[in-house]
């Protein structure tokens, strides 16, 4: 029998919620790494048994990734440090943003991103990482800049058959992409707005949220901007606003079904100040022809929550039909077993939820 296993991952500790396979009901474990901030969180199902990944930050002993392959009952960690920036960089870790199992036939390959700004690859499912040089000894580096959040790579999308290509996205810098194994990084933003940087739009600089790809072409690309949402038809090189349609352009994730090509999820906000749902009335919005058109989701969530869902807390499962969890600011978890046509709160009363995580075991 499967079972879904649900990491979310909050301002203070990991929360792992249990169900069986059609999802109705949930139990939760206790909260673990209490007062540590789960800024990502990761469950590798390749080859045998799966692994869990969180990565912590703790007030007292700093960022840390921990692992666990008994589905979260015991962890370990690795003495020193998995993530460690070289002493040459001159920078220190401040907390690890993003943890990216490879595609299947990536052998043991997994990424993290890091703030500040940099990739580290890992060769052993997360136990040691080592920086990618190229990236973080790109000539824009010095002109990357914090956005709200920090100076972060917050997204790694792998190609999900050639090792040789990834795409990153960060906070503030934009996407960018490599595709000769990470020797070479190029900016690829042409298209994206940036309202916020005076003059014509620059090769670079974006503050994009967060980036999705499409389930039928690997070429397809979806990104959630700071006031944007996008679509790449060319790997990228080019963008096109895709928010017609949409009460608001504004949002930090975007969620692509990961079995049905051009079907896509967002979760839009106010982009003023106050990074509330249109009118306080939580709504997930969902296009099934790559953003032409979009329509509202099922009834179940709250008619009033005055909330906001950031860029790692909106995710699927890999099941069918498929499942979506939210996780959101004032500590609820919402989710739908039958893509998006109901919702139901599943948890409530957590810390702040910064990433959520789920599959089928």
């Amino acid at each position: 029998m499967s079972d879904t296993v649900l990491l979310a991952g909050t301002r203070k500790g990991l929360f792992i919620g249990r169900a069986d396979a059609d999802r109705s009901s949930w139990s939760w474990d206790k909260p673990l790494f209490p007062m540590e901030e789960i800024y990502s969180a990761a469950i590798d199902t390749r080859g045998g048994a799966p692994r869990l990944l969180a990565g912590a930050t703790s007030p007292h002993w700093g960022p840390q990734v921990f692992r666990s392959d008994d589905l979260g009952r015991t962890w370990d960690e690795t003495k020193g440090g998995a993530v460690r920036f070289p002493a040459d960089t001159g920078a220190a870790l401040e907390r690890v943003w993003q943890l990216r199992p490879a595609p299947d036939g990536q052998d043991d390959l997994v990424y993290a991103g890091t703030e500040p700004s940099a990739l580290f690859r890992s060769n052993d499912r997360g136990e040691t990482f080592e920086i990618v040089r190229s990236l973080w000894d790109h000539p824009h580096r010095p002109n990357w800049q914090p956005g709200g959040g920090g100076q972060a790579i917050h997204t790694v999308v792998p190609h999900p058959t050639d090792p040789d290509v990834v795409t990153i996205a960060m906070s503030t810098g934009g996407v960018y992409r490599t595709e000769d194994g990470g020797a070479g990084w190029t900016p690829y933003n042409r298209g994206i707005g940036a309202e916020f940087i005076p003059g014509e739009t620059p090769e670079y600089g974006q503050c994009v949220h967060k980036v999705a790809i499409d389930a039928g072409d690997p070429d397809r690309l979806y990104a959630q901007n700071h006031g944007g949402v996008f679509r790449s038809d060319d790997a990228g090189r080019s963008w096109q606003s895709i928010a017609d349609g949409l009460p608001a352009d504004f949002g930090f994730p975007i969620v692509a079904h990961p079995h049905r090509p051009g079907t896509i999820f967002v979760f839009p906000l106010v982009a003023a100040i106050e990074r509330f749902p249109p009118s306080g009335k939580p709504a997930v919005w969902r296009s099934d022809d790559a953003g032409e058109t979009w329509q509202e989701t099922g009834p179940g969530l709250p008619a009033e929550a005055h909330t906001a869902v950031l860029r790692d807390a909106f995710v699927s499962d890999q099941a069918d039909p498929l499942g979506l969890y939210l996780g959101t600011r004032h500590g609820a978890i919402w989710a739908s077993n039958d893509e998006g046509g109901t919702w139901a709160e599943i948890r409530n009363n957590l810390p702040d939820v910064l990433c959520v995580r789920a599959a089928v075991i």
